[in-house]
Parts: structure tokens; C-alpha cells; sequence
């Protein structure tokens, strides 16, 4: 135990229901938890006997701060809220940072699209999912364009059309853009698209048999061969997709444990649809059990996604009352948590749980493996120990144009893509890298001196003696030391698996044999680097090309600007519009419309 007295920390704890935080002697969150009752269980901690792991906590106990809630349920939500800000070391944490994309109709339009969407679901048009990945998306997009003709292209192209297109050609779109079907007829696709997406299949093969007998009778026989067709593609798909007897939507949710690793799977069923699988690895303490687990996973997870009405787990949750109360009011109805399931249901979850099984022993090997790149690298540089935190700089232009530079971080599970950072360089002379790699270890290392990130072990750099020197350079000035400095440059023949080490203060390179494991994480990280680097690259030089032509008009403002790429579908439909259409653009007279469009065929922006 620590020196700090018991006493003084609980004596202005209440026994109202609220969060508690531990916090060590330098002010960081060791643990977050709830208590219907704050000092009753805070007080536990120093009264009884407990495992090595709380008693590792307990010695760096330096000070207790408590957040009071009117209710226990509302202790909960806050609790999962702080867990995920704080990422406390002794809690259960779950790092799930993407949003989960959507298909969405956008019903405000006369001829709605369907398309992927990724964002705030606060937005125009009706939303269905979520999905667990943007594979799912797609491959339920391009099932749709297969039964039901219904648009799925971007409102600038749509705009612009004076003939159809290939997909009218190949039969996945009926050409709404140049009046080839009537809205009444393209309604009723939409309607389908929409019964379909909501687990309404079933009606929807009852309207279209009952229209093939229609055209049978009326001896429509192309177009009753159409629709056999329809169907006979949606019973396919019904079979492939449809989860048997279920009709509404719900989660099936099962935990793996071995070897101090952690698996949930989640199985996301929407109107009946399985919409498909995603697995999560939370990090936990050694000794926390299934049922903790599930709890500290449901509260994080569902902190900002939409809650099913009923979620199936492979264990009853810890407090599990208490759980369903909470994601109730989160979600505004209520939400059941059941764990013992029969027939198909029960089928489903044992599916549920040979996946979690299945993906867990799938990321221990590749853990291992890393583990042993890492223990290579230790080798191959001659460090104390593994490398628990490594970076790495990159710089990426063209002619100099728009620079950014790149830091992605990995530690010792592999990536870490919340701490990645770009940079965009400002202020050097056009082309100087050496310059470039100094003011972005400038300005990522000056936050680090701040304490906003943690000091590497390894940093690389992209680059040979020059970049080193600008990056050793830059930590000097900050007097920051710390980081094993290694540039990464491309062999003589500038093949992959040839690249050579510079270390400061060595003449001469350090070159790994190319099937070394070292080596392939070395280029595993310099590559990231690179990836992320021209991403940045390429949207920034995308973004000022974009505005680059209309800036050079006068008499175009900001407000001018975002009305014309609005009203004409961004660069590509203000390129291809004619001047009538954009004299047509509220603020824009024909004379001023004349010279946008003459500075758009004088000189074709890429976007």
C-alpha cells in the first residue's frame, strides 16, 4: 500500500451515486469506475484483501476526485464517457474510433439516390444500417443495383447528362437523368429499395408476382420475364442474408479470452438481415472475467452508436439491470439484454462465438509474429530492450508544391492510428526537405515536451544523412533526448528490401539482410509513413486546385464560390456546365458566367 492516508482521501466522499477517479502522484487517471454508493466503495479498496493488479493500483494512488449523479444509471453513462476520453490503464478499454457507414437515400431529391454514407446521422434523406464496414455497404449497393434500377450516381453527373449512361446500357439504371423513366415507375423502385433495406422482402416478392401475373395476363411477356427474374435474384439473395424468424433488429455480441487477449465479436441483424460481422481486441487487466468484459464493452461501444432493441450475448454482463436501464435511456426505449437463446438464435450466437474464437487465435499468431519483429529490431539495433513506442517522418510534395509531412506511430500491438498526425509545411524554401523535416519534428516535438504525447523509443526518418541531421537538429533545440534517431533510405539500386540505416555519428550505413524481420517492420512503418504522407499530399494540392481557378476571376468571393460548386455539383459539373447554366447561379450575371466559363476551357483543373 502507499503512504497516503485512507482517511484524508475518503472524508469528503459522499454516499450519493457518481464516478470516481483515481489518480497518481502526477495527476494522471489510474482507474474509472461507478458506485451507487461513492464512499462505501471507494472506502473497499483499503479495506479487504485484493489482487495483485488493484494492489498495484492502490500503491499509485495519490488522490480521489468524484463526479455526484442523481442516479446510478447515469453514473454508468458518464463512467463509459471518462473511459473513453481518459483511456485509464487499469480499466477495460476499447479503442473503436471509426464511425460505421450507412446506406442513404436521399429522399429530398425528385429522383432520390442511393449511396454509402459515413457521418453524422443528423442529415437530409433516410439512413439504413449501420454496417460494419464499407465492404458491407458496397456489396449491398451492388445487390440493389441488380434488383431494383434505382440511381446510385453523384448529383453533378446526374445533373449533366444529355444521354444515358453505360449502367442504363448494362440495365442497372432506368436513365431518370435524361427522362427515360416516369416518376411514378421510379417511385415504386424507390419503395422497393426501401421495403428491402428494411427487412421487407417478403412484400415486396408478394407485389412483384403479383405484377408478373399482371403482364402474363396482359401478354407482356418481356416484361413478365423481367420480373421472374427480379424475383428469383431476391430469393437468392434472401437465402444468402436472411437470419430465419427474425424480423426486427438486434446484436449478437460474443467475448473470447485467452492468453490475456481479449475478442468481441458483434453481429449486426437489421430488419432481418444479417448486414454482416466485425471483431474488436479491448485491452483489459489480466484477471478481468467474461462478464466484466461484456459490460465494459457495451457501455463503450454503444457511447455513440445507435442501440438495437435487443442485444443477444454469449454471458450475462455484470449489473446487468443496470445496463439495460442505462442503454435504454440512451437509446429512448428499451433495450433487453438476453443470454439464454433457442433454435436459430441459439445457432447464431455459437456462430457468433467461433468467430470471436476463431479471430482471437487468428491475432495471437499475428501478435507473435510482431512481437518477434520487434524483439529482432532490439537485436539489429543493439537496444536494451523491445521497442515499446516507435514514429515515423515522412515528407511528400511535387515540385515542391503544397508539402506535408507524416507521423504514424506504432507501438507493441502494431499501429496506432489515433496518435497519427499530418503536418502541413509552411514558409520554406520551395523543395527544401531538410527544412520541411525540421519545422515537423519542431512542431510534433514541441507538444510532446508539453506532455501531450509520450517520448518514442525509436524514431525513424524517411530519408538519408541530410534528414537525419535536420531531425537530430530539431530535437537539440528543443533538448529533447530520448529517441534512437534512424534514417531509412533507399539502396543504390533503389530496390524494396535494399534500403540502408543511418544511425548518428556512424560513416557508414547499417544494411539488414532483406528477409530479416526486422527489416520488413522497418519498411512495414516506412511505407505507412509514405501512405499517409501523399494522402495528405494529394488532398491538400486536390483542395487549392479547386479553388485556384475561380480565386484568379474578379468579382468571385467566398460566398460566389460555394454557391457555384454547390448549385453545379462541385469542379468537375462547374467545368462541363455551359454558360447559360451558370448565368443561371443566383449572383452570377452572363458577362461574369462567360468569363468562368472561358477560364475553365482555357485551363481544365484536375480534381
Amino acid at each position: 500500500m502507499n503512504e497516503v492516508d485512507p482517511r484524508r482521501l475518503l472524508k469528503d466522499i459522499p454516499q450519493d451515486p457518481g464516478v470516481y477517479r483515481m489518480l497518481d502522484a502526477t495527476g494522471g487517471v489510474l482507474y474509472v469506475g461507478k458506485a451507487k454508493r461513492l464512499r462505501r466503495r471507494v472506502a473497499s479498496y483499503f479495506g479487504r484483501s485484493l489482487n495483485s493488479r488493484l494492489q498495484l493500483m492502490v500503491s499509485q494512488i495519490a488522490d480521489i476526485e468524484v463526479t455526484v449523479t442523481r442516479t446510478e444509471g447515469e453514473a454508468l453513462l458518464l463512467e463509459s464517457n471518462l473511459i473513453k476520453a481518459l483511456q485509464p490503464r487499469f480499466n477495460v478499454l476499447l479503442r473503436d474510433d471509426k464511425s460505421y457507414p450507412y446506406i442513404r437515400l436521399t429522399t429530398q431529391d425528385a429522383f432520390p439516390r442511393l449511396a454509402f454514407y459515413r457521418g453524422s446521422r443528423k442529415t437530409e434523406g433516410r439512413l439504413f444500417g449501420p454496417y460494419p464496414s464499407g465492404w458491407a455497404v458496397r456489396e449491398t449497393l451492388r445487390l440493389l443495383q441488380k434488383l431494383f434500377p434505382v440511381r446510385q450516381c453523384e448529383d453533378s453527373f446526374f445533373r449533366n447528362r444529355s444521354r444515358p449512361c453505360l449502367q442504363y446500357q448494362i440495365k442497372r439504371c432506368d436513365g431518370p437523368c435524361v427522362g427515360l423513366v416516369s416518376p411514378e415507375q421510379y417511385a415504386q423502385d424507390v419503395a422497393h429499395s426501401i421495403k428491402f433495406l428494411s427487412g421487407r422482402s417478403d412484400e415486396v416478392v408478394d407485389e412483384l408476382v403479383a405484377a408478373m401475373e399482371r403482364a402474363s395476363a396482359a401478354l407482356e411477356f418481356e416484361r413478365a420475364a423481367v420480373l421472374r427474374d427480379q424475383i428469383a435474384t431476391l430469393r437468392q439473395i434472401q437465402e444468402r442474408q436472411y437470419v430465419n424468424g427474425e424480423g426486427g433488429d438486434l446484436d449478437i455480441i460474443a467475448a473470447a479470452q485467452e492468453a490475456g487477449m481479449n475478442c468481441v465479436q458483434v453481429f449486426f441483424i437489421r430488419g432481418g438481415r444479417n448486414l454482416g460481422n466485425k471483431g474488436f481486441f479491448p485491452q483489459a487487466p489480466a484477471d478481468t472475467d467474461e462478464p466484466t468484459l461484456l459490460a465494459a464493452f457495451l457501455t463503450q461501444f454503444y457511447a455513440d452508436k445507435e442501440i438495437p432493441p435487443e442485444l443477444i450475448l454469449s454471458r450475462e454482463p455484470e449489473d446487468v439491470d443496470l445496463l439495460q436501464e442505462a442503454l435504454g435511456e440512451r437509446a429512448g426505449r428499451r433495450v433487453r439484454i438476453r443470454v439464454r437463446v433457442r433454435a436459430e438464435r441459439a445457432r447464431w450466437l455459437e456462430m457468433a462465438r467461433d468467430n470471436a474464437q476463431f479471430a482471437l487465435k487468428s491475432r495471437l499468431g499475428s501478435q507473435a509474429g510482431y512481437a518477434r519483429r520487434l524483439n529482432e529490431l532490439r537485436d539489429a539495433l543493439d537496444l536494451d530492450e523491445a521497442p515499446g513506442r516507435l514514429e515515423c517522418f515522412d515528407i511528400s510534395h511535387t515540385g515542391g508544391e503544397r508539402t506535408v509531412a507524416s507521423c504514424v506511430v506504432f507501438d507493441g500491438e502494431g499501429p496506432r492510428k489515433p496518435d497519427y498526425r499530418r503536418f502541413n509545411i509552411e514558409g520554406i524554401t520551395t523543395g527544401d526537405d531538410y527544412a520541411a523535416m525540421h519545422q515537423a519534428l519542431t512542431r510534433r516535438y514541441t507538444r510532446v515536451k508539453q506532455g501531450e504525447y509520450p517520448i518514442p523509443d525509436l524514431l525513424f526518418i524517411d530519408g538519408g544523412r541530410g534528414q537525419l541531421g535536420a531531425a537530430a537538429e530539431a530535437l537539440r533545440e528543443l533538448g529533447i533526448g530520448g529517441p534512437r534517431l534512424v534514417g531509412v533510405s533507399k539502396g543504390p539500386d533503389r530496390r524494396p528490401g535494399t534500403e540502408q540505416l543511418w544511425l548518428l555519428g556512424q560513416e557508414a550505413p547499417v544494411i539488414l539482410p532483406g528477409d530479416s524481420p526486422a527489416m520488413h517492420l522497418i519498411e512495414q512503418i516506412r511505407d505507412e509513413a509514405h501512405r499517409f504522407a501523399i494522402t495528405g499530399h494529394r488532398q491538400r494540392r486536390a483542395k487549392a486546385r479547386t479553388t485556384s481557378v475561380l480565386e484568379e476571376i474578379s468579382g468571385i468571393g467566398p460566398k460566389r464560390r460555394q454557391r457555384l460548386l454547390k448549385q453545379l455539383g462541385g469542379l468537375r459539373g462547374l467545368a462541363r456546365a455551359g454558360v447559360e447554366e451558370i448565368a443561371g447561379v443566383e449572383g452570377i450575371g452572363r458577362q461574369l458566367a462567360q468569363q468562368i466559363h472561358e477560364a475553365f476551357h482555357r485551363d481544365v483543373p484536375e480534381s
